[in-house]
């Protein structure tokens, strides 16, 4: 068994659904894509923001533009003006974090992506932990983050941690061994020291979106984080 692997669930070591299965018809990190990820199966990706009034709203940019089309930024609005405001492109709600834990009921595991403004990974590290208290099986929550800080604040409460490390801020490599695992963009996976670190670590790879990326990719990560490839074929190449 690798280092820390214990803490992981098996449905960890697969595809995880990127922002939720969207498509063009669900908006990613909207409550049809993620009901639509929970119906086939997949354990899902999604990033949580902290309000101006201190509530968790799930979205992947602090600008609220690209998935609803009217600019906003999350952390200046309160929750009441975001949800009288705003309605993502396929007309749902932008959703809070507790709407998403109250749809899933726990049926799938959910990797949780810390979305850190301005260095507010101390408040947004508190109210993550007070949402996550109701969570029974701790192996159903995966907390990942670009930022060191906010992860430190979050461990010892039973889920799995893994640093977020890309191209761009690969220094950040350097902190990968106070965490249980590394979430690692796809292109420094063959990188020599990631793939020394593979062989004792647990990693996830983001965001493969070509089958056959997929399928070279099953020998250089556990988990990898996926988008835009048809559902049933990630399942055939997963499975093989």
């Amino acid at each position: 068994m690798k280092r820390k692997e214990r803490k992981f669930s098996p449905e960890y070591m697969g595809a995880i659904a990127h922002r939720g299965l969207h498509n063009n018809a669900y908006t990613e990190n909207g409550l049809k894509a993620f009901q639509n990820a929970i119906e086939n199966g997949f354990a899902f990706e999604l990033d949580i923001h902290l309000t101006k009034d201190g509530q968790l709203v799930v979205c992947h940019d602090d600008d609220l533009k690209r998935t609803t089309g009217k600019e906003g930024i999350i952390e200046e609005l309160t929750l009441a003006e975001i949800k009288e405001n705003y309605r993502l492109l396929d007309g749902e709600e932008v959703p809070t974090f507790q709407e998403v834990l109250d749809l899933n009921k726990e049926r799938r595991l959910i990797v949780v992506e810390l979305k850190v403004h301005e260095g507010n990974y101390r408040p947004l590290a508190k109210a993550a932990k007070a949402a996550l208290k109701q969570i029974k099986d701790k192996k159903k929550i995966v907390i990942i983050s670009f930022d060191p800080r906010a992860l430190l604040m979050m461990k010892h409460q039973g889920f799995g941690i893994g640093l977020l490390i890309c191209k761009e801020y690969y220094w950040v490599w350097k902190w990968r061994h106070l965490f249980d695992s590394i979430d690692i963009e796809e292109c420094l996976l063959t990188k020599p020291e990631v793939r020394k670190y593979h062989k004792r670590h647990i990693i996830n790879t983001w965001t493969v979106e070509d089958p056959e990326h997929m399928k070279a990719n099953k020998e250089l990560a556990d988990a990898q984080t996926f988008q835009l490839i048809e559902p049933e074929l990630v399942k055939k190449i997963m499975e093989k």
